[in-house]
C-alpha cells in the first residue's frame, strides 16, 4: 500500500478519539483496512469512552509513550525549542503552516506532512529512533495503539543499525534532561 495512505490514516488515528474521530473511522477502513483492522477493531470493543481514557493514559501520562518526536531526543530542554522552530522552518520551507495550537513535532502532524509531502517522509526518518521507542513502550504496554505505530514503521524504510543503536542508548538513558538554577 502506498506509504502516504498509511501516514494519512495513521495521523487520524493516532489523534485525540474525539467525535470526529469516530465519524471518520469508516472512511480509514474502506482506505487502509489491511493495515488498521486489529487497532479498528480494537477501538470498536473500546468503544469511544474506554478509548479516550486509553489514549489520555498512554499518551498523556506516560512519558515513555509520548507523541512530541523531538521529546525522545532532547528532552525537556533549551535544546528541544531549537528543535522545533528548526522544524517550522522545514514546514514553511515547504509551504506549509501550522495551526497556532500545533507543535510541529507531535506525530499526527508529522504524518499529515510525510502523507502529502516528500520531506514530510524524511522527517520521519529522521526521528526513526524515537518512532521506535514509542513502538516499543506502546508493544509493552500491550496498547492498540501499537498496531499504528507498527504500520507506520513498516511504512517507512527499514531501521539502519546507526538507528536502531540511538534508539537503544535512548532507551537506555531516557530523554536529555538539563539543570536550571540548581533544580533538575
Amino acid at each position: 500500500m502506498n506509504p502516504a495512505v498509511v501516514w494519512q490514516a495513521a495521523a487520524h488515528l493516532l489523534a485525540y478519539p474525539d467525535e470526529r474521530f469516530w465519524r471518520r473511522l469508516p472512511l480509514i477502513r474502506e482506505a487502509a483496512e489491511p493495515q488498521f483492522a486489529p487497532f479498528l477493531a480494537l477501538a470498536a470493543e473500546l468503544g469511544p469512552g474506554e478509548l479516550a481514557a486509553h489514549y489520555v493514559d498512554t499518551f498523556d501520562l506516560q512519558r515513555r509513550c509520548c507523541l512530541y518526536l523531538t521529546y525522545y531526543t532532547d528532552g525537556d530542554t533549551r535544546r528541544r525549542g531549537e528543535s522545533l522552530a528548526a522544524l517550522k522552518r522545514r514546514y514553511r520551507l515547504a509551504g506549509w503552516e501550522l495551526m497556532e495550537d500545533e507543535l510541529p513535532d507531535f506525530l499526527p502532524v508529522l504524518l499529515e506532512f510525510a502523507a502529502l509531502d516528500e520531506l514530510g517522509a524524511a522527517l520521519l526518518n529522521e526521528h526513526r529512533a524515537g518512532l521506535e521507542l514509542l513502538l516499543t513502550a506502546l508493544r509493552e504496554r500491550d496498547s492498540p495503539y501499537r498496531h499504528v505505530l507498527g504500520a507506520v514503521c513498516a511504512a517507512l524504510p527499514p531501521i539502519g543499525a546507526a538507528d536502531r543503536a540511538r534508539a537503544a542508548r535512548l532507551a537506555a538513558s531516557g530523554p536529555p534532561a538539563e539543570s536550571v538554577g540548581g533544580y533538575r
